[in-house]
């Protein structure tokens, strides 16, 4: 590892020949451990969510998850069992396609949450209007999911047949997902009525778009390409007053043939509308396309002091 110290350095160098450790082992444990807690208080606030708030008001969630709130209300029994019992032959499919890490990542996680709606379920509810459940239950919910997910897991086996079906459909995860669970939400309008229903899908809704702010942050990253005569100009004016660090790229027209200068720059979402006021300051006609990144490392992203 970079920045290793001397003392490290002296310390592995007295380990017998054929017994070197490496030297990042401590770190390594305890990003291990820091995982296990993400993943830990990620099913423990699936759990309450559920139990604190949808499963009293009938609200369900999509996937394995929602199947397993409909057969716990019919057949009266905890929900933990059916999360445990639905959620196993899934995740037999995933340590088969995806890996031992995942598999056994949400078998922790189904479990913590079976365990935590057991010890929940005797809880009086916190509000038994629907609308609040569902709207303060969908952003527990996603928070939880998010953070699960975060730590290299799933709450959901559904997550594991849609991977599976990808590889053999032309539909993407995220479609065929969204078909099941449709299908999932509008089983609850049989189940609990349809006012439940359109509660549930609210508090799916709202759960989707927070899983995707937990994985991602508030600061969620964007690329932004520009193409400008006045690119110096512009340049300057984003490192100066945004602090970005920006990167010149040689372009050429496929039409016209010419060579253009093209500005990349990395910057969050919070500060896009001012990239485009500076932009627009220089050259109004400059072409400006933005996209949104998953994850940025490396570099310099870093913001620099703003002038």
């Amino acid at each position: 590892m970079a920045g290793t110290s001397n003392t490290q350095t002296a310390e592995h160098a007295k380990i017998p020949h054929g017994k070197q450790q490496p030297l990042n082992a401590p770190t390594s444990k305890l990003k291990v451990l820091s995982r296990i807690i993400v993943m830990l208080i990620g099913a423990g606030l699936v759990s309450v969510a559920l139990e604190i708030f949808l499963v009293n008001n009938n609200i369900i969630d999509g996937g394995i998850t929602g199947i397993s709130i409909m057969l716990s209300h019919l057949f009266h029994l905890p929900l933990g069992i059916f999360l445990t019992l639905l959620n196993l032959p899934f995740l037999f499919l995933g340590y088969k396609q995806i890996g031992k890490t995942f598999a056994f990542s949400t078998l922790a996680a189904v479990l913590v949450m079976s365990v935590g709606t057991a010890l929940l379920a005797p809880v009086k509810p916190i509000t038994f209007d629907p609308l609040l459940a569902a709207i303060f239950g969908g952003v527990i919910l996603g928070a939880g999911v998010g953070l699960v997910i975060r730590a290299g897991g799933s709450t959901d086996g559904s997550e594991i047949v849609a991977i599976l079906i990808n590889k053999k459909t032309p539909f993407s995860v995220g479609e065929i997902i969204m078909f099941i669970n449709v299908f999932i939400l509008t089983s609850a309008g049989f189940v609990f009525g349809w006012n439940n229903a359109m509660y549930s899908l609210i508090a799916y809704f709202i759960a989707f778009k927070v899983i995707d702010i937990t994985n991602e942050g508030i600061d969620q990253s964007k690329s932004v390409w520009i193409i400008s005569d006045k690119y110096k100009e512009i340049g300057d004016a984003l490192t100066q007053r945004l602090g970005r660090g920006v990167t010149y790229l040689e372009g050429e027209g496929a039409y016209s043939g010419d060579s253009k200068k093209v500005i990349f720059v990395v910057i969050t979402r919070l500060e896009e509308a001012k990239l485009k006021s500076i932009v627009g300051d220089w050259d109004p006609d400059a072409f400006l396309a933005v996209g949104n990144i998953h994850d940025v490392k490396g570099g310099r992203f870093k913001k620099k002091d703003i002038h």
